[in-house]
């Protein structure tokens, strides 16, 4: 038997053996890198190919949630991204089957611009093309979805792979990144001390538009009679909701906001609209696109009228004039692009003041309001759907973050519940991907446990992800949904029924499922409500329990025509 450091040798006798004290395999440089990066938490469902990374991450303090879907994973690094500024969401996805699984919520981040990056694993390198378990071109199945869908195939370069993955997924427009790493170059052996992990920075776009374009854009906005601010997810990005609301301040313009721009104005900022957008639209001299591209939800520029004119701002130069021109375009940061904005008024002393039509839509919008208060109000059986979505309001919070996982209900609710002022609103976003609730709530009760979370589930999109109550029964996350279930798959079931006949609906009729027991197996809160006065005592005992809860109410099945269309 050896006594006390016989065994200890010298760092020349180490190196003369070809082993160092630093040495170690490739995951441990993964995660420095990822420290390095700002990275607090990563997201995966456990994999062989990858397990190197999550012994990384125990010595450089990451936190890993492991899910049961990889999908779930993709989906929550989307979340992460969203909820943190100028950082990436992080997952980690094992090769063959747990890639394709997470494409899904890898191209749900693409077309919501989440920067997120993804590790994907793959047989060893050596035997490239020769038939490991779970071999195939993950790569280029990634490529269309992604900024940028590479692989790293030296140990030592791993880190350097890493810092342009994120670099790739934060700069210009933001969106995912893919990088996978062979099984023995990310357990092959490093020295860490040898290899200089590189220094991340800030990547966001910050610079404002030239001078005189944005001149020109102001005096077309002081030029105009009726204009109108449409804010969209390139607001979000940009951090720029403080700047439009100083814009606003300044000019009275309305303001209508979609996609990830909910949030960035207030709900109670006087230009803050809701329920005018298309009558505003429609009269609009000039409308000052703020990040909202012209795709389905604006009609592919058909929503703005022939004549108006269009300032359209922003982050790259390859957004502007999708399928219908700009009179001027500001790329740039947007909140700078505001700023400038308003420097130029300032210099040049021109003003825009359009407070007599703001006052118009407001009035407008009351009426509206007013126009749907039964329907808010019923007491009728089935629940009317208006109706659980103003109790969902009612029980809004502040410092709430809310998530629309859904297709009909969370429509509904989103024109109801008003984005907390200092919490969140989250949904998929323009690729319309339903199961987005529980991942992404995974991912913002763990960024910030002082908040509750709350889900508006739709029952077919409940059915997705909804096993990922497991994971957050596991973590001891008191996340609280809530189900609008009518039995079906609504939002194609109306049209189905409108175009074909009643008699012609098909692939859409699900039952009332008790998805309150699924909750309580899974060691959660569950309750069932039929009655409308019965929504506000069961949302209030499921954010009681302390638990994860998910509150399941029967609503009315609407089979009726739908007027208009969401494809076309």
């Amino acid at each position: 038997m050896l006594a006390q450091g016989e065994n200890d040798m010298s760092g020349k006798e180490r190196r003369t053996l070809g082993v160092t004290a630093t040495e170690t395999h490739g995951g441990k440089l993964a995660a420095r890198a990822l420290k390095a990066a700002g990275v607090e938490c990563v997201f995966t469902l456990s994999g062989g190919h990858v397990m190197g990374i999550y012994d990384g991450c125990l010595d450089e303090g990451i936190d890993v949630i492991d899910v049961r879907h990889e999908q779930a994973a993709t989906h929550a690094a989307d979340a992460w991204a969203r909820l943190h500024p100028g950082k990436v969401g992080v997952a980690i996805l094992t090769a063959g089957p747990g890639v394709t699984d997470g494409v899904t919520g890898v191209a749900n981040a693409w077309r919501a611009n989440s920067p997120i990056l993804v590790f994907g694993g793959q047989g060893p390198f050596k035997h490239a093309g020769r038939g490991s378990l779970q071999e195939m071109d993950h790569v280029s199945l990634m490529r269309p979805v992604t900024k940028w869908s590479g692989a790293c195939g030296e140990t030592r370069r791993i880190a350097e792979y890493i810092e342009l993955a994120v670099r790739t997924a934060l700069s210009g427009v933001p969106g995912p990144a893919f990088l996978e790493i062979p099984m023995d170059i990310l357990h092959g052996r490093v020295d860490l001390d040898a290899v200089e992990v590189p220094r991340f920075r800030d990547y966001r776009v910050a610079a404002a538009a030239a001078a005189p374009l944005v001149e020109q854009a102001a005096h077309l906005i002081a030029s105009a009679e009726r204009p109108v601010v449409m804010a969209g997810t390139a607001l979000k990005w940009s951090e720029g909701g403080d700047a439009l609301a100083a814009f606003l301040d300044a000019t009275s313009v309305p303001c209508y906001v979609n996609g990830m721009a909910r949030g960035e104005i207030s709900w109670d900022h006087p230009s803050f609209l809701s329920l005018t957008r298309k009558e505003a639209l429609e009269a609009a001299d000039v409308v000052i696109l703020a990040g909202t591209p012209l795709d389905f939800r604006m009609k592919f520029g058909r929503a703005i009228p022939a004549d108006a004119r269009i300032v359209q701002l922003d982050l790259d130069e390859t957004l502007i004039g999708q399928n219908r021109p700009a009179d001027v375009s500001l790329v740039g940061n947007l909140g700078a692009n505001f700023d400038a904005l308003l420097d130029v008024f300032k210099a040049t002393g021109v003003t825009v003041d359009a407070s007599a039509q703001l006052t118009a839509l407001r009035t407008r919008e009351a009426e509206l309001d007013e126009a749907r208060s039964a329907e808010l109000n019923s007491d009728e059986v089935p629940i009317d759907p208006l109706r659980l979505c103003r109790e969902i309001a009612d029980a809004v919070t502040d410092d709430m973050i809310v998530i629309g996982d859904g297709g009909d209900i969370v429509a509904q609710a989103s024109k109801v519940i008003r984005v907390p002022r200092r919490g969140t609103w989250m949904d998929p976003g323009p690729l319309g991907t339903l199961g987005v609730g529980m991942p992404f709530a995974l991912a913002a009760q763990k960024a910030h446990p002082d908040k509750r979370v709350l889900i508006v589930y739709g029952d077919g999109s409940f059915g997705l992800n909804g096993f990922e109550y497991d994971t957050a029964v596991r973590f001891g996350l008191p996340i609280v949904g809530v189900v609008g279930n009518d039995a079906a798959w609504g939002q194609m079931l109306r049209p189905q029924a409108g175009l074909y006949g009643q008699d012609r609906v098909v692939a859409t009729e699900l039952n009332y499922t008790r998805y309150d027991k699924v909750v309580e197996a899974m060691g959660g809160h569950g309750e069932h409500v039929t009655e409308p006065d019965q929504i506000a005592p069961a949302l209030q005992r499921a954010f009681d329990s302390g638990m994860p809860a998910l509150v399941n109410v029967e609503i009315r099945q609407d089979r009726g025509a739908m007027k208009g269309s969401t494809y076309v």
